[in-house]
Order: C-alpha cells, then sequence, then structure tokens
C-alpha cells in the first residue's frame, strides 16, 4: 500500500511540473513556432539591401512584437498569485511564457539584422539571452529535480529530517557522558556546529569538508582500531550514532541542496529582468530620440 502510494505521488509530481510544457498538446508550442516561423520566412522574403535590420520597417515591427511580449512576459509573476482554471489558467498561461519566450530568440535576433556593437541596443539583447537561458535552466530543474526531492525525502517531511537528527544529537550528548574528556570534545564539536554552515556554495555542491561529525567519527575509528573491545562499548555507541548521524546529513544536505538549485535560478532570472527592462526603455528611447 504504501509503495502504490509513493508511485502515485511521484506521478502527481511529475504531472504538475511537467504539465505545463505538454499543456493543451503542446498548444502553446505550435504557436511560438509558426510565429517564429513567419517571422524569418518574411525576414528572408523581404526585399531589403541591405537585409532589414532594426531601423527598416521590419525591424520596427519585430521591435514593437518583442517588446510588447517582453513586458507580457513579465506579468507571470503577477498571474501567478491567481489560482484558477480555464483557457487562461497559470498553467496554460506558463506554457505561453515558456514558449513564447522562446520565440523571441528569433524575433529579436531578426530584430537586430545581425548588427551588435558595444551600445545600448546589443546590451538589452544580451540580457534578454541571459534571462532565457536561465529560465531554460528553471525549466530543466523543475522539470527533474521535484522528483529526486521526493525520492531523497523517502515518504519524510523536512520537519521530521531535522527532528532525527535532534534525536541523534540527544543521544550522542548522553552517549558521551561516560568517556574521557578528549573523546568527549569530538562530540561536543559535532553537536556545536552548525551542519548546514559553509555558504551558498556548500550548499549548491553538497560539499562539507570540515563536517565536525565526519572528522570526530574518523579520529574515534583511527583510536579505536588500537584498542580491545572490553570496555571499549561507550566509543562503539558513539562511533554507531556518529554513522547514522553522517548518513542523516547527507540526505539532509541532499534536500536543501535540491532546494536551492529549485530557487538560485531565480535570483538571477528576476534581477536581470528588471535590468532588461531598464535597458529595454532605454533602448526605445534612444531609437526614437534619434529617430
Amino acid at each position: 500500500m504504501a509503495t502504490r502510494v509513493s508511485v502515485q505521488n511521484r506521478l502527481r509530481g511529475s504531472a504538475i511540473h511537467d504539465g505545463f510544457l505538454r499543456h493543451n498538446g503542446f498548444r502553446w508550442a505550435k504557436i511560438a513556432g509558426v510565429v517564429s516561423l513567419i517571422a524569418l520566412l518574411v525576414y528572408i522574403s523581404v526585399d531589403a539591401k541591405p537585409r532589414p535590420s532594426g531601423g527598416s520597417w521590419y525591424g520596427y515591427t519585430l521591435g514593437t512584437i518583442g517588446a510588447l511580449l517582453i513586458l507580457w512576459l513579465t506579468m507571470l509573476g503577477v498571474r501567478k498569485r491567481a489560482m484558477t482554471s480555464g483557457r487562461w489558467s497559470l498553467k496554460s498561461w506558463t506554457s505561453a511564457h515558456v514558449y513564447l519566450g522562446l520565440s523571441l530568440i528569433v524575433i529579436a535576433t531578426l530584430h537586430t539584422g545581425f548588427q551588435f556593437g558595444w551600445n545600448i541596443h546589443t546590451l538589452a539583447y544580451v540580457l534578454m539571452m541571459v534571462v532565457i537561458l536561465s529560465g531554460l535552466f528553471g525549466i530543466t530543474a523543475y522539470s527533474w529535480l521535484p522528483r529526486t526531492l521526493s525520492n531523497n525525502r523517502d515518504e519524510t517531511t523536512e520537519p521530521q529530517m531535522l527532528e532525527g537528527l535532534r534525536s541523534i544529537d540527544r543521544q550522542l550528548h548522553e552517549a558521551a557522558q561516560p568517556v574521557d574528556q578528549r573523546h568527549a570534545e569530538l562530540v561536543r564539536s559535532s553537536l556545536e556546529q552548525d551542519p548546514f554552515g559553509g555558504g551558498l556554495w556548500a550548499r549548491l555542491s553538497g560539499h562539507y569538508p570540515k563536517c565536525a561529525t565526519r572528522l570526530a567519527q574518523a579520529e574515534i575509528r583511527r583510536e579505536t582500531v588500537y584498542l580491545p573491545k572490553l570496555g571499549e562499548e561507550p566509543l562503539e555507541r558513539i562511533d554507531a550514532l556518529l554513522e547514522k548521524k553522517e548518513a542523516m546529513l547527507a540526505r539532509v544536505r541532499r534536500h536543501l541542496r535540491i532546494r536551492a538549485l529549485l530557487e538560485i535560478w531565480l535570483y538571477i532570472h528576476v534581477p536581470m529582468t528588471f535590468a532588461l527592462i531598464a535597458a529595454l526603455t532605454a533602448h526605445i528611447v534612444s531609437v526614437f530620440f534619434y529617430w
């Protein structure tokens, strides 16, 4: 029964995170593909020498479409606050956001006429590409990381995992009472250290080289190899608890790492979107100023 529930939960999570990509038979993917194809065919067929650029009628048309599209795409953050169904449900809006956002690669590139330089116009284009690429990372992350997160938790919640760690710490504290001061200090170092410290890089990489729990366990194991087993039960219990704690830490750290990967892209995507809007505004103002 538990296995069936677990499978159902994973399938439900997959549907939630993959649903907006497949929404309505890839409707918005098809629309974005048609829009991009039309833009490309018109660009090829326009009789202009040199090729159409941002300063041509076609360039202005694509620029207007691209600018309005960018502004509309930024409204997803507002739309996410309302959970509704129907033609413009959140899933439909997100699907349109993804695929129409990708169509901007074609629309904006054709708008530039492949003319780039060290100016505000190219800066707006570069910022747009950064926003799109960070969005692609977000799509990828939300396609597979939630299932990985669910598998790592193994039907336990984050509070339950943290409570498990606290329980092991209490047992370690009790087990360290009869041992000598030096071994007690090793246990204390594990109890007092913030197990999730180390900064953003440690959380993203899952690498904690100065983990006091792992260092304490290695030191105790190195010494107990040369000690007779008789009378060393406290150290054996401490060793077993440290091993259990290290396994629990590994699971919680993987949990935090996956969550960080799910969220870190937003710290690039959102600020770059505001920077893009600023650069786009400057681009439009400068174009009309010198028109």
